[in-house]
């Protein structure tokens, strides 16, 4: 198994979406891997949690990347965050994911869940669940 490239992997996509004019016009810089200290904005986006398993054969290293992008908002209803999801996946489907280590073989959207967060429902929260191919070089 290869966790080598996981680093590589979660820069790729955040600059992906740092690039994304569409990403950009909804949410700006407010792309984060961990939250800053202060106040938020209404709306951002959360480089969340990853799960990797050994994905690895005869030809060389691999990982199968499970990770998530969260989209957070204090917007009334869903409509606003459900436009940042969108774009985000729409941003990440058409990416060719350059990495500083090994090589993305595949990228796929598996699953998105919209719920209410916060002790009185305030947030708007969208995890994207997406599954990464990498080779490990």
């Amino acid at each position: 198994m290869s966790y080598g490239a996981a680093a590589a992997l979660q820069s790729a996509v955040y600059q992906v979406l740092q690039a994304d004019a569409q990403v950009d016009s909804l949410v700006g810089d407010a792309i984060y891997d961990a939250l800053p200290a202060g106040t938020l904005p209404q709306t951002y986006v959360l480089l969340g949690p990853e799960e990797v398993r050994d994905a690895s054969d005869q030809t060389g290293q691999g990982a199968r990347h499970r990770f998530t992008v969260t989209v957070m908002s204090e917007a009334s209803g869903f409509a606003a965050a459900k436009q940042l999801a969108v774009a985000i996946g729409d941003a990440l489907r058409d990416a060719s994911l350059t990495l500083t280590r090994g090589r993305v073989v595949g990228l796929w959207f598996e699953r998105a869940t919209a719920r209410k967060t916060g002790s009185t429902g305030q947030f708007r929260q969208i995890d994207l669940r997406f599954h990464a191919r990498v080779e490990d070089n």
